[in-house]
């Protein structure tokens, strides 16, 4: 590479890898910021819609021409009406090896949360999973999921509170839930601020301190990978031993591993050969932890504004949404200070890994 090319990357604060190896899949527009993504077993996209923009429509399919459309149409993909279908709230989603797109649909007042299952290839509903008190908290916030189609079972990240950040564990056989690793140090936020741009990121008035949410399952369904978003730590359990419900809590925390270090991050995925893809959010930068433990970075650059979500795609690419959330509402004093950053990225898995989880 000549060297003033070279310079001129450092120079915007680009590496030569990020320069070639990270493509644009589409821009978003401003009425469908997006949360996080999913793809099928047959390359469908999906995207949940970050409710921290405000914006009415909750979920919607990525066409191939870079447009969208309300999912799963336009009467579910919208909070309902008069009691009727729809959806309150969803950030977590995912497709399973079948081709049934997971939706976990947030708890609140006086309701239930809900993981809809959703057929994409008959285009039709398939069940309706309701998660309710003493698994889910008042103060739960369902926000991720990673899907376990072999063994039957759904992992879910509950941020939840301060003290109360847990794991919860679902048997779509019996619809059973059960609530573990709860005000662990493995799920509970460390104290450390969220800095962006200068800026501490804050949530009710105080800095923000998030717990558990960056959820993803290996490939062989073997481990679970996990953190708390205001953490440093990545760990893994067995997905058997999560599902083993005769282990006290006790015993299930003695069988969580520190697999590595990592950043403030959102969202987190898996190839086969042990690589954890990290979202690093107050880095404007996606990451990877390798089998040996260690973190480094892969990419980095300025429009990489609040990295957010990961699906592995049936072309053995990672995409990644990307979403400027410090600069939503929420995060940013009330006001919208979007810069059309809103868009969806992929690039190359470092090893091949496995759609569908």
């Amino acid at each position: 590479m000549k060297p003033i090319f070279l310079a001129a990357l450092l120079l915007v604060g680009l590496t030569p890898a990020t320069a070639s190896d990270l493509e644009l899949v589409a821009g978003l527009g401003a009425e469908t910021p997006p949360g996080n993504i999913a793809i099928g077993p047959d390359g469908r996209i999906f995207l949940s819609v970050h409710g921290f923009y405000g914006q009415p429509i909750k979920v919607v399919e990525l066409l191939e021409d870079g447009s969208t459309r309300p999912y799963p149409n336009a009467t579910w993909a919208f909070a309902p009406k008069d009691g009727g279908n729809g959806l309150y709230g969803v950030l977590g989603l995912n497709v399973d090896s079948k081709g049934i797109l997971w939706l976990l649909d947030t708890s609140g007042e006086n309701r239930a949360g809900r993981l809809i299952g959703w057929d994409t290839r008959a285009e039709k509903l398939h069940r309706i999973v309701y998660l309710a008190a003493p698994v889910i908290r008042p103060e739960s916030f369902l926000n991720d999921l990673a899907i376990d189609a072999e063994n039957g079972f759904v992992y879910i990240a509950d941020t939840a509170g301060a003290d109360t950040a847990a794991l919860v564990v679902v048997d779509l056989d019996t619809g059973q839930a059960r609530r573990v690793l709860e005000g662990s140090r493995y799920t509970v936020a460390e104290d450390i601020d969220m800095v962006i741009d200068g800026r501490t990121m804050e949530l009710g008035g105080a800095p923000a301190r998030l717990g558990i949410n960056p959820i993803t399952l290996s490939p062989d369904n073997q481990w679970v990978y996990f953190g708390a978003m205001t953490g440093t730590s990545l760990y893994r359990v067995r997905g058997a031993d999560l599902r083993n419900s005769k282990l006290t809590s006790k015993q299930l925390a003695e069988r969580v591993e520190r697999y590595g270090d990592k950043p403030i991050s959102d969202g987190i995925t898996v190839d086969g050969g042990g690589n954890v893809y990290i979202t690093a959010i107050t880095e404007n930068a996606i990451g990877v932890v390798g089998s040996d433990g260690e973190y480094r970075q892969l990419f980095q650059r300025q429009d990489l504004a609040w990295p957010d979500g990961f699906a592995y795609g049936p072309d053995h690419q990672i995409y990644v949404t990307v979403n400027e959330l410090h600069r939503s509402p929420v995060l940013n004093g009330g006001e919208n200070g979007s810069r059309g950053e809103l868009k969806v990225m992929r690039f190359d898995a470092l090893e091949q890994g496995k759609v569908g989880r």
